[in-house]
Protein backbone atom coordinates (compact mmCIF):
# COMPACT_ATOMS: atom_id res chain seq x y z
CA UNK A 1 0.00 0.00 0.00
CA UNK A 2 1.42 3.58 -0.86
CA UNK A 3 -1.54 5.09 1.08
CA UNK A 4 -2.57 4.86 4.58
CA UNK A 5 -6.28 6.17 4.87
CA UNK A 6 -7.75 6.51 8.18
CA UNK A 7 -11.11 8.56 9.93
CA UNK A 8 -10.87 10.31 13.22
CA UNK A 9 -13.78 12.55 14.37
CA UNK A 10 -15.29 12.88 11.22
CA UNK A 11 -11.67 13.84 9.40
CA UNK A 12 -10.44 11.31 6.51
CA UNK A 13 -6.48 11.68 6.96
CA UNK A 14 -4.51 10.61 3.81
CA UNK A 15 -0.55 10.03 4.04
CA UNK A 16 1.27 8.73 1.04
CA UNK A 17 3.92 6.75 2.79
CA UNK A 18 6.04 5.42 -0.28
CA UNK A 19 8.80 7.42 1.18
CA UNK A 20 11.74 5.44 -0.68
CA UNK A 21 10.42 6.52 -4.15
CA UNK A 22 10.05 10.44 -2.99
CA UNK A 23 6.07 9.67 -2.54
CA UNK A 24 6.37 9.92 -6.59
CA UNK A 25 2.65 10.36 -8.64
CA UNK A 26 3.12 7.32 -9.91
CA UNK A 27 -0.08 5.61 -11.59
CA UNK A 28 -0.84 3.37 -8.70
CA UNK A 29 -0.14 6.25 -5.92
CA UNK A 30 -2.58 7.95 -8.11
CA UNK A 31 -5.08 5.71 -8.08
CA UNK A 32 -4.66 4.74 -4.22
CA UNK A 33 -5.38 8.69 -3.62
CA UNK A 34 -8.25 8.71 -5.79
CA UNK A 35 -10.05 6.36 -3.85
CA UNK A 36 -8.93 7.74 -0.60
CA UNK A 37 -10.39 10.43 -1.34
CA UNK A 38 -14.03 8.53 -2.32
CA UNK A 39 -13.52 6.53 0.96
CA UNK A 40 -13.09 9.67 2.39
CA UNK A 41 -16.59 11.60 1.39
CA UNK A 42 -18.41 8.33 1.36
CA UNK A 43 -17.86 7.48 5.29
CA UNK A 44 -19.67 11.44 5.51
CA UNK A 45 -16.28 13.02 6.43
CA UNK A 46 -16.48 16.77 6.63
CA UNK A 47 -13.05 17.01 5.50
CA UNK A 48 -9.88 14.79 3.99
CA UNK A 49 -6.23 15.96 4.61
CA UNK A 50 -3.68 14.84 2.44
CA UNK A 51 0.27 14.38 4.33
CA UNK A 52 3.37 12.27 3.41
CA UNK A 53 5.69 10.73 4.82
CA UNK A 54 8.92 12.45 4.22
CA UNK A 55 12.46 11.38 2.93
CA UNK A 56 15.48 13.90 2.51
CA UNK A 57 13.17 16.46 3.21
CA UNK A 58 10.70 15.53 -0.03
CA UNK A 59 6.87 15.99 0.33
CA UNK A 60 6.64 14.80 -3.02
CA UNK A 61 9.05 14.58 -6.08
CA UNK A 62 5.51 15.29 -8.09
CA UNK A 63 5.15 13.15 -11.48
CA UNK A 64 6.98 9.81 -11.72
CA UNK A 65 9.65 10.38 -14.71
CA UNK A 66 9.51 6.73 -15.21
CA UNK A 67 6.28 6.76 -16.75
CA UNK A 68 6.28 9.35 -18.57
CA UNK A 69 6.16 7.95 -22.39
CA UNK A 70 9.02 8.98 -24.97
CA UNK A 71 6.37 7.56 -28.28
CA UNK A 72 4.74 10.76 -29.40
CA UNK A 73 1.94 10.55 -26.82
CA UNK A 74 0.36 13.39 -24.86
CA UNK A 75 1.99 13.09 -21.11
CA UNK A 76 -0.83 15.06 -19.57
CA UNK A 77 -3.64 13.97 -21.43
CA UNK A 78 -7.20 14.21 -19.86
CA UNK A 79 -7.08 10.78 -18.87
CA UNK A 80 -3.67 10.05 -17.59
CA UNK A 81 -4.01 8.78 -13.62
CA UNK A 82 -2.30 12.12 -12.73
CA UNK A 83 -4.68 14.19 -14.27
CA UNK A 84 -7.75 12.30 -12.69
CA UNK A 85 -6.62 13.13 -9.37
CA UNK A 86 -6.16 16.78 -9.50
CA UNK A 87 -9.81 16.71 -11.18
CA UNK A 88 -10.85 14.35 -8.24
CA UNK A 89 -9.34 16.82 -6.00
CA UNK A 90 -11.34 19.34 -6.93
CA UNK A 91 -14.23 17.70 -7.48
CA UNK A 92 -14.76 15.81 -4.16
CA UNK A 93 -17.92 17.62 -2.58
CA UNK A 94 -16.41 18.57 1.01
CA UNK A 95 -12.94 20.30 1.44
CA UNK A 96 -10.00 19.02 1.10
CA UNK A 97 -6.38 20.34 2.73
CA UNK A 98 -2.97 19.80 1.97
CA UNK A 99 -0.49 19.87 4.68
CA UNK A 100 3.06 19.83 3.67
CA UNK A 101 6.16 19.37 5.98
CA UNK A 102 8.63 19.24 3.24
CA UNK A 103 9.99 20.12 -0.51
CA UNK A 104 7.03 20.01 -3.14
CA UNK A 105 7.93 19.55 -6.72
CA UNK A 106 6.14 19.41 -10.46
CA UNK A 107 2.82 17.49 -10.34
CA UNK A 108 2.83 17.55 -6.65
CA UNK A 109 3.00 21.31 -6.41
CA UNK A 110 -0.09 21.09 -9.34
CA UNK A 111 -1.93 18.54 -6.21
CA UNK A 112 -1.43 21.45 -4.12
CA UNK A 113 -2.73 23.70 -5.63
CA UNK A 114 -5.55 21.85 -6.32
CA UNK A 115 -6.84 21.31 -2.79
CA UNK A 116 -9.08 24.09 -1.09
CA UNK A 117 -6.55 25.21 1.26
CA UNK A 118 -2.71 24.53 2.17
CA UNK A 119 -1.06 24.62 5.31
CA UNK A 120 2.80 24.14 5.56
CA UNK A 121 5.88 24.14 7.58
CA UNK A 122 8.71 26.82 7.16
CA UNK A 123 10.74 24.79 5.59
CA UNK A 124 8.42 23.45 2.91
CA UNK A 125 9.31 25.08 -0.55
CA UNK A 126 7.02 24.69 -3.74
CA UNK A 127 8.42 24.19 -7.52
CA UNK A 128 6.99 23.45 -10.78
CA UNK A 129 9.16 22.35 -12.73
CA UNK A 130 7.86 20.90 -16.53
CA UNK A 131 10.80 23.00 -18.34
CA UNK A 132 13.56 21.49 -16.16
CA UNK A 133 12.74 18.23 -18.03
CA UNK A 134 11.16 19.66 -21.20
CA UNK A 135 7.79 19.11 -20.96
CA UNK A 136 4.80 21.17 -22.22
CA UNK A 137 2.38 21.42 -19.45
CA UNK A 138 -1.04 21.53 -20.26
CA UNK A 139 -3.60 24.35 -20.50
CA UNK A 140 -5.93 23.72 -17.70
CA UNK A 141 -2.64 23.61 -15.25
CA UNK A 142 -1.33 26.52 -16.80
CA UNK A 143 -4.70 28.25 -15.91
CA UNK A 144 -4.90 27.30 -12.54
CA UNK A 145 -2.00 28.52 -11.70
CA UNK A 146 -2.58 31.87 -12.82
CA UNK A 147 -6.00 31.96 -11.39
CA UNK A 148 -4.25 31.11 -7.99
CA UNK A 149 -1.30 33.06 -8.43
CA UNK A 150 -1.44 35.77 -10.52
CA UNK A 151 -0.17 35.99 -14.01
CA UNK A 152 3.55 37.49 -12.78
CA UNK A 153 4.22 34.87 -10.27
CA UNK A 154 2.60 31.93 -12.53
CA UNK A 155 4.91 32.91 -14.95
CA UNK A 156 8.43 33.10 -12.82
CA UNK A 157 7.61 29.62 -11.25
CA UNK A 158 6.95 28.41 -14.66
CA UNK A 159 9.56 30.07 -16.52
CA UNK A 160 12.42 29.75 -13.86
CA UNK A 161 11.65 25.95 -12.06
CA UNK A 162 13.14 27.67 -8.95
CA UNK A 163 11.66 26.60 -5.64
CA UNK A 164 10.07 29.56 -3.61
CA UNK A 165 9.72 29.53 0.01
CA UNK A 166 6.79 29.16 2.18
CA UNK A 167 6.75 32.27 3.53
CA UNK A 168 6.94 33.64 -0.43
CA UNK A 169 3.79 31.05 -1.18
CA UNK A 170 2.03 32.65 1.66
CA UNK A 171 2.44 36.35 0.63
CA UNK A 172 1.39 35.30 -3.07
CA UNK A 173 -1.54 33.29 -1.64
CA UNK A 174 -0.26 29.65 -2.43
CA UNK A 175 -0.94 28.98 0.86
CA UNK A 176 -3.34 29.87 3.22
CA UNK A 177 -0.71 29.37 6.69
CA UNK A 178 2.97 28.57 7.61
CA UNK A 179 3.73 26.86 10.76
CA UNK A 180 6.80 26.19 12.54
CA UNK A 181 6.95 22.19 11.94
CA UNK A 182 6.19 21.04 15.29
CA UNK A 183 3.38 22.97 15.77
CA UNK A 184 2.09 22.37 11.93
CA UNK A 185 -0.35 19.27 13.18
CA UNK A 186 -1.58 21.57 16.51
CA UNK A 187 -2.00 24.37 13.96
CA UNK A 188 -4.02 22.69 11.76
CA UNK A 189 -6.26 20.43 13.97
CA UNK A 190 -6.96 24.48 16.24
CA UNK A 191 -7.40 26.33 13.09
CA UNK A 192 -8.89 24.58 10.14
CA UNK A 193 -10.23 21.15 10.95
CA UNK A 194 -12.03 22.14 14.36
CA UNK A 195 -14.22 24.95 12.83
CA UNK A 196 -14.79 22.23 10.01
CA UNK A 197 -16.17 19.99 11.94
CA UNK A 198 -18.72 22.54 13.80
CA UNK A 199 -19.88 24.58 10.67
CA UNK A 200 -22.45 23.23 8.34
CA UNK A 201 -21.29 20.69 5.63
CA UNK A 202 -23.99 20.89 3.85
CA UNK A 203 -23.26 24.65 3.61
CA UNK A 204 -19.61 24.19 2.98
CA UNK A 205 -20.09 21.72 0.54
CA UNK A 206 -22.82 23.72 -1.87
CA UNK A 207 -19.96 26.63 -1.25
CA UNK A 208 -17.68 24.48 -2.90
CA UNK A 209 -19.27 23.17 -5.83
CA UNK A 210 -19.73 27.31 -6.45
CA UNK A 211 -16.24 28.06 -6.32
CA UNK A 212 -15.36 24.78 -8.77
CA UNK A 213 -18.21 26.54 -11.14
CA UNK A 214 -17.20 30.00 -11.17
CA UNK A 215 -13.65 29.19 -11.69
CA UNK A 216 -14.27 27.13 -14.47
CA UNK A 217 -16.72 29.60 -16.29
CA UNK A 218 -13.51 32.96 -15.57
CA UNK A 219 -10.96 30.13 -17.68
CA UNK A 220 -13.40 29.49 -20.75
CA UNK A 221 -11.16 29.56 -24.22
CA UNK A 222 -11.96 29.06 -27.67
CA UNK A 223 -11.71 26.17 -29.74
CA UNK A 224 -9.24 27.58 -32.16
CA UNK A 225 -6.81 28.61 -29.35
CA UNK A 226 -7.64 25.29 -27.70
CA UNK A 227 -6.27 23.35 -30.75
CA UNK A 228 -3.65 25.90 -30.90
CA UNK A 229 -2.38 25.24 -27.92
CA UNK A 230 -2.68 21.44 -28.11
CA UNK A 231 -0.56 21.98 -31.63
CA UNK A 232 2.26 23.60 -29.70
CA UNK A 233 1.66 20.87 -26.82
CA UNK A 234 2.27 18.20 -29.66
CA UNK A 235 5.20 19.61 -31.05
CA UNK A 236 7.03 19.47 -28.08
CA UNK A 237 6.54 15.75 -26.67
CA UNK A 238 7.10 14.73 -30.17
CA UNK A 239 10.73 16.27 -30.30
CA UNK A 240 13.70 15.30 -29.31
CA UNK A 241 14.53 17.87 -26.12
CA UNK A 242 11.44 16.13 -24.46
CA UNK A 243 13.39 12.64 -24.55
CA UNK A 244 16.32 14.64 -23.52
CA UNK A 245 14.83 15.60 -20.64
CA UNK A 246 13.50 12.41 -19.16
CA UNK A 247 16.88 10.78 -20.15
CA UNK A 248 18.87 13.18 -18.64
CA UNK A 249 17.17 13.23 -15.42
CA UNK A 250 16.66 9.35 -15.01
CA UNK A 251 20.96 9.53 -16.07
CA UNK A 252 21.14 12.26 -13.44
CA UNK A 253 22.90 14.40 -15.71
CA UNK A 254 22.20 18.02 -16.93
CA UNK A 255 20.52 18.16 -19.73
CA UNK A 256 21.58 19.60 -23.15
CA UNK A 257 18.72 21.21 -25.29
CA UNK A 258 18.98 21.82 -28.77
CA UNK A 259 15.11 23.03 -29.78
CA UNK A 260 14.07 26.56 -30.61
CA UNK A 261 11.31 28.63 -29.81
CA UNK A 262 11.19 29.22 -33.54
CA UNK A 263 10.38 25.38 -33.72
CA UNK A 264 6.97 26.10 -32.58
CA UNK A 265 6.42 28.72 -35.70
Amino acid sequence: MLVNTVINDRICYVEMQDAEHLNCLSEDMCNELIDALKYGYSNECVGIVIKAQTRRGVWSAGHDIHELPQDGRDPLSFYVPMEQLLRKIQDTPIPVIACVNGTVWGGACDLCLSCDMIVSSKNATFSITPAKIGIPYNASGILHFINQLGMNKAREMFFLGRPITADDALNVGLINHVAEEDYLDHMLEEHFLNPLRRNSILSISAIKRQFRILSRASTVISAENFERINAYRSRVFKSDDYKEGINSFLEKRQPQYKGKASDLD
